[in-house]
Order: C-alpha cells, then structure tokens, then sequence
C-alpha cells in the first residue's frame, strides 16, 4: 500500500505510544523475566564499547571532560584498573562482547568464532530478537559484535543491527524532505519507503527479510516505524568531529527509550582520530560523554528503567604515553596508559559511589553481563565481575 503523508505522519508521531508491544510478544518477555535465576534487580543492561582507543588520562584522569561519566560513577563503581590486550580495535572490542581475548588484525572483518553475549542472553532466556541490539557506527567490522560463527549459536541468536552511517545518509533525509511535502499518495511515495529499507545494511536486512533473526511481523513493523521517527527527529543532520558516534548514541537512546529490550550494545570508534590530533581526540571524547548523559538521563527520568537498568562504559584499549610526530597518540608502545583503561558500571545491582583499584580484564564485561541477567558467558575466558555488586 502507498503511504501518504498522512501515514508518515502517524507513523512518526505514534513512537511514543511504541512502548507497549502485542500481548504475544509480552508473555515471551515477562517469561523470560521470570526465569532469570541470578537473584539480582538488573533486568536490561546497556554496554558502551568506548572504542577507538581511549586513555584514562582524557577520562577518568581528566574529569571536566566527562562530567556525564562522572555522574554515573557517583551512581555506581569505577573500576581504573581494567587489564585490556592491543590485539587491533577489532579484535579488542569484539573481546568486549564475547569475553575472549580475540586474535583478529586491523584489516580482518571476519565474525570472530566465539558466541556474543546477545547470543548467549537470547539462547538462554529465550529472548526475541526484538529484545537485543547493537548500534554501531558502521563498517564490515563493527557489525560483525552482532553474533559470531560458533555452530552452538550464531546469526538465530544474533542482535538486531542498525547503523548509524548506514541508515543516516542522504538518502534518508531525501525520504523526509519529499515526506514532508504536501502531495498526492502516489507509487513513488512507496517506493521512497522501500528504498530507505534498502539503505540499510543488505544482509541484516536479509536476515529480517528471511527470518533467521526470528523477527515477527510486529516487530518489523516497529523496526521501521522507529527509523521513520528518527528521521523526523534529525538524528541524520548531527555532522562534525564524533558525528558518527553521536549517531551510535542517540538511535540506541530511542531504541531504549521505545522498545525497551533486555541489551543493547553500542559500538564507538571515533577516538581513533587520535594518531593525527589529540584535540580532536578529546573532542570526540567530550561529545560522546554529552550523548552518553543524555542516554543516562532518558534511562533516569523512566521509574521502569531506572530501576531495572545497568550500563556499562570502558573503552577496549588506551594509547600511548608519549605524544607522536604529529601532536596524536598511537597505540602500540605497551605502557599502563595503554594497556590500562577505567571502566564505568551503574545499575541496581552495582555499589554505589565507589571506586575499586582490583585489577580486571577488559574481557570480563561480558560473562558480567550474562550474570546479571541470569545466563553464562560458557566460552567466555573471563569472570563476571560480581565483587562490584552492591
């Protein structure tokens, strides 16, 4: 059917009604609540992977640049003393979510073998893939922390995606300047629509498409009410230094904020601007913090997910001590600023206002994730981290 300007209209404004899903989909959830067996409050978890290289000098040792951050380790514990392996960003980040370390190169972009911890919740919760996403700023790379190859798990178990650079681009905000035009429902207004579809990432489209996600109707229907909503709400026109990120933060904001689901994971990786300018290193470093505090504020202001969220922040390595030839930092010259970054955790189930000097491996977030939730990380070569609790 061709969608009128009507429609669209409807179909952005209707967002903020999106919260309540159909009676089917919230017996599955409200089953996979009850069977969550850790004896703990955390009931969604969100997982920031700051990445790019981050050193804890610009963070937690510079704290005017995250005042965001800082209002979350007043919520909670930080932890300065996070062990992480150089293994390339990929490599380092996808450790994030796999709790392994994961010896992948620069240049590879192949799925890393071990299970995510999206497959590990949904498998073990038997969550829908409505209740787990990753938003990413793109690339062959970072889409791939969705799922991994291990024949146990894989794509069935998988997170939804949506790219930041991949969905907002040009072709999107052509969608809403012709949407927004007075005009006669046509063909071509339904065209416009599945073109948008096709501007994202083709083979996770597929997947929806072709079911291997196990997406039901309904929820694809939300999938793209949501992307019609952010376009109306100009996520496509935030440009400039960390842009990309900014992206990342703020579709996840919304994605909580309207579908409410059990994990979403965030995958930042402008920081690595850093090799030619640490200023406009710590720039980007400033801007996610804003974003972040936004998404720390939408969680607080809802009584539901303030009481049942925990997020996580820590990058998946730091960089150089010295600056390079340039006035940018590297990675490569295995010092503690390096080999060392602080992590940031809040949520029901964490200390408050404290600050723990253990050492941890950056590795560890992961079977931390599944534990709070009441699964196991069971490839993971890590610990959950349950001496943070509260």
């Amino acid at each position: 059917m061709p969608m009128t300007r009507r429609d669209f209209l409807k179909t952005t404004t209707a967002a903020a009604a999106a919260t309540s899903f159909l009676p089917s989909l919230l017996s599955k959830s409200s089953r996979a609540f009850a069977e969550n067996g850790s004896g703990l409050k955390t009931k969604r978890v969100i997982l920031v992977a700051f990445a790019g290289g981050v050193r804890s000098k610009e963070t937690i040792g510079t704290p005017e640049n995250i005042p965001n951050l800082m209002r979350i380790a007043k919520a909670g514990v930080v932890a300065p003393n996070m062990k992480a392996r150089n293994v390339g960003h990929y490599g380092a980040a996808l450790g994030l979510f796999t709790g392994c370390v994961e010896e992948l190169g620069i240049r590879e972009n192949q799925r890393g073998k071990n299970p995510t911890v999206f497959e590990y919740l949904r498998k073990q919760l038997d969550l829908g893939a409505k209740d787990c996403w990753l938003s990413t700023t793109g690339g062959a790379q970072t889409i791939n922390y969705a799922y991994g190859d291990h024949k146990d798990y894989g794509a069935k178990y998988g997170a939804n995606l949506i790219s930041g650079d991949g969905i907002f681009n040009a072709e999107f905000r052509d969608i809403l300047d012709r949407f927004g035009r007075p005009k006669k429902a046509n063909d071509a207004e339904a065209a416009l629509v599945k073109k948008m579809e096709d501007a994202m990432d083709p083979e996770e489209v597929k997947k929806i498409a072709d079911g291997s996600l196990k997406n039901d109707a309904e929820t694809q229907r939300k999938v793209k009410q949501f992307i019609l909503d952010e376009i109306s709400a100009n996520t496509a026109n935030l440009t400039g230094p960390g842009a990309a990120d900014a992206k990342s933060i703020r579709v996840a904001m919304n994605l909580f904020r309207i579908f409410k689901p059990r994990v979403i994971g965030i995958g930042l990786q402008e920081a690595d601007v850093a090799h030619n300018s640490i200023n406009a290193y710590i720039e980007v470093i400033r801007r996610n913090d804003a974003e972040i505090g936004k998404l720390w504020d939408a969680i607080q202001m809802d009584p539901e997910l303030k009481e049942t969220t925990t997020v996580i922040v820590l990058p998946e390595f730091g960089r150089d001590k010295d600056l390079n030839q340039r006035n940018g930092l590297d990675h490569g010259d295995r010092s503690d600023e390096l080999g060392k970054v602080c992590m940031f955790a809040a949520g029901p189930d964490f200390k408050k206002n404290s600050q723990s000097l253990a050492e941890f491996q950056t590795i560890d977030v992961a079977p931390t994730m599944c534990a709070l939730m009441g699964a196991k990380a069971e490839h993971a070569k890590a610990k959950a981290l349950k001496e943070l609790y509260g």
